[in-house]
């Protein structure tokens, strides 16, 4: 080294045996001589003149700097923001309200912040009436802890009609960027499980619970948080003292487990089903201990308040304390059937009854296809002429061909009436199925299932389907329609129907079944005067379709009116419409409020107004007061 190396604080070797000294001051003695003053290793000062002869002797030691200023700043700062970041729910307990893209209500933060997030592990039941925004509140609990760092791998369980709902919601409101598991992500997957290959997924409820292999894959999977939307559809039942588990209960069994998933969160809005012994079969979901075992009515009844919340929508309230939905009124509608609509009625009803007695003795799940079809046309004999007579029609042709291409078995049972394995198990789960599936499963079955044995009980059903095909053929062509001029009277007289302008109101009308659709929809257009102002929601249209139908509605002044069956009543909002007609009463009550729901949600500034049109003396006027005897329309 040269002595001008020599500098205060640098560190030397070779001016004392096997010891560094550090350097306090140097002083110049011409440019050939130092004076340097040092300290030992022991903190003793020296002080030494160094000549220019003595250089070769002497080394200068680095040591190395932990702390210096030379590195990148832009790496400093991503590195200590990226800390920052992960820390930030230490000063901000609700972050991950101010980082989504929400308006978020009272309600909602209470629900995530209050009752979910203290819970470790979690099991939770999320039972806010329709339209609260249970989505909401589940994306921001995933949200929440993965910036707690308490979330890795999610899970999203649900109907199929709402998957890609599910998948736009939780990205465009939280940016989460989860995948829904498709047949092709299935047979695309490396390691041979999908599910171990994405940390946040979105799979179809029945694929899950109606394929053994795939959840075995999924079970198989670590996950952080499992969430299953519309989750009363996993439910059990008690039948004949025994309990009638379903794929879908088991599949709930199965990923409740904690050593699945370390919490467990379930969303319905229709947790009860009118049946305590059912209801705690669907809590044993989220606790096995304390809920399952055989019901005894007054001895198993336990307090779920630390397992569930369920609001109603009276009881939500905005930040300045006012109410957060607007009042929402149920009118019933009633009239009675022409002397021609009452004789088909009861012909029909006699058929039907007929019928079940005869699949009484049949055994097996044939039994049970049969009542279901015959359900089935009993309610498209209540919905309107052009049901009952197309079904009717349908139905005549299609055990027409089965006798006449002789396709039958000698022992009795028609082969073309038999079921797979997987149709007869959707004819049990009929009242948890989708309105789409619904309305799949009822054109399957409905045109070809019998009860009879023979070629002869089967000749006798034709010949009774042809007399009741012609009445119904009357019906459909005489000019009275008792129920369409009861719809008629509303869209003209009613008030509500229009503004103070005389512009015409959106509104939208249900009913259960296509061909009532077609014919509303043919006779409205003709009542209105243009075919354009009417739009249409059935099981049969795409949901691409759905979403353009759904925004042109809300948006274009041209379309007034909105006919659709129940497969608009699940995943769509419509309340940009503050008026809604019944024209079919759904036989399972838990989908009124469904349907109801889509107008009164979160938005709706608009009292809701509600009308069910129901035939006098018929089978739907004794549930009438059930479920729409008070201003809520639907009463568990």
């Amino acid at each position: 080294m040269k002595l001008e190396n020599l500098t205060r604080g640098a560190t030397i070797s070779g001016l004392l045996p096997g010891s560094l000294i550090t350097v306090v001051d140097v002083q110049w003695h011409g440019s050939q001589a130092v004076e340097l003053t040092y300290k030992d290793a022991n903190g003793r000062v020296h002080n030494q003149l160094l000549y220019r002869d003595q250089e070769d002797s002497l080394d200068l030691v680095t040591t190395p700097q932990h702390w210096n200023f030379k590195a990148d700043g832009y790496m400093f700062r991503l590195v200590s923001e990226a800390q920052r970041i992960r820390l930030a729910h230490l000063f901000d307990p609700y972050l991950a309200i101010h980082l989504s893209q929400i308006e978020p209500l009272p309600h909602q933060i209470t629900a995530v912040y209050d009752k979910m997030l203290p819970r470790q592990p979690l099991r939770f039941l999320l039972a806010d009436d329709p339209g609260a925004g249970k989505t909401i509140m589940a994306g921001l609990l995933i949200k929440e802890l993965w910036l707690r760092g308490d979330l890795h791998r999610c899970l999203v369980v649900c109907p199929g009609n709402l998957v890609e709902q599910w998948q736009d919601e939780l990205y465009q409101r939280f940016h989460l960027p989860f995948e829904i598991i498709t047949s092709e992500r299935l047979a695309s997957a490396r390691t041979g499980n999908a599910f171990a290959e994405t940390p946040f997924a979105i799979v179809r409820l029945d694929k899950l619970a109606r394929q053994p292999e795939l959840m075995t894959q999924a079970t198989q999977t670590d996950w952080d948080l499992i969430i299953c939307d519309e989750a009363h559809k996993m439910g059990a039942s008690f039948f004949g003292g025994e309990i009638k588990y379903t794929k879908r209960y088991q599949l709930g069994r199965e990923l409740s487990k904690p050593q699945v998933t370390r919490h467990f969160l379930m969303l319905t809005a229709t947790p009860h089903n009118g049946k305590e012994e059912d209801f705690q079969l669907f809590m044993a979901l989220l606790d096995s201990d304390r809920f399952e075992g055989r019901f005894r009515d007054g001895v198993h009844t336990v307090d779920t308040s630390d397992l569930m919340r369920r609001m109603i929508k009276e009881n939500l309230l905005k930040f300045d304390g006012r109410p957060l939905f607007p009042e929402r009124l149920a009118y019933t509608v009633s009239y009675r059937l022409s002397d021609l609509e009452a004789d088909l009625y009861q012909q029909v009803t006699a058929y039907v009854r007929d019928e079940f007695n005869r699949a009484e003795s049949l055994e097996g799940s044939r039994r049970g296809t049969i009542g279901f079809a015959l359900t089935i046309l009993q309610r498209r004999l209540a919905s309107s002429p052009e049901a009952i007579y197309q079904s009717l029609r349908r139905r005549g042709e299609r055990l027409s061909q089965v006798l006449n291409d002789l396709r039958w078995k000698m022992e009795g049972l028609p082969a073309e009436t038999e079921l797979d394995e997987d149709e007869a198990d959707l004819a049990e789960w009929l009242e948890d199925s989708s309105a789409e599936e619904e309305e799949q499963l009822a054109e399957t079955l409905v045109d070809r299932a019998t009860a009879a044995r023979t070629v002869e009980e089967l000749k006798i059903e034709i010949a009774i389907l042809q007399k009741l095909e012609a009445l119904a053929w009357q019906v459909r062509n005489q000019p009275t329609d008792r129920k369409w001029e009861e719809l008629s009277k509303l869209l003209q007289n009613e008030a509500e129907m229009f503004e103070a302008n005389g512009y015409r109101r959106k509104l939208i009308i249900f009913t259960e079944h296509r061909d009532t659709l077609n014919y509303l929809v043919e006779r409205i257009s003709a009542l209105l005067g243009r075919a354009e102002a009417v739009a249409t929601i059935h099981g049969g249209t795409p949901r691409a379709k759905r979403k353009k139908i759904q925004a042109e509605f809300t948006h274009d002044t041209v379309i007034q009116i909105l006919v659709a069956t129940d497969a608009a009543g699940e995943g769509i909002n419509l309340q940009r419409a503050h008026l809604m007609i019944n024209y079919d009463l759904p036989w399972n009550p838990n989908r009124l409020e469904q349907r109801f729901g889509r107008i009164h949600r979160i938005g709706q500034t608009e009292v809701c107004h509600l009308w069910n049109l129901v035939a006098e003396e018929t089978r739907r006027t004794g549930i009438l007061p059930v479920i729409c005897g008070q201003a809520r329309c639907l009463s568990y």
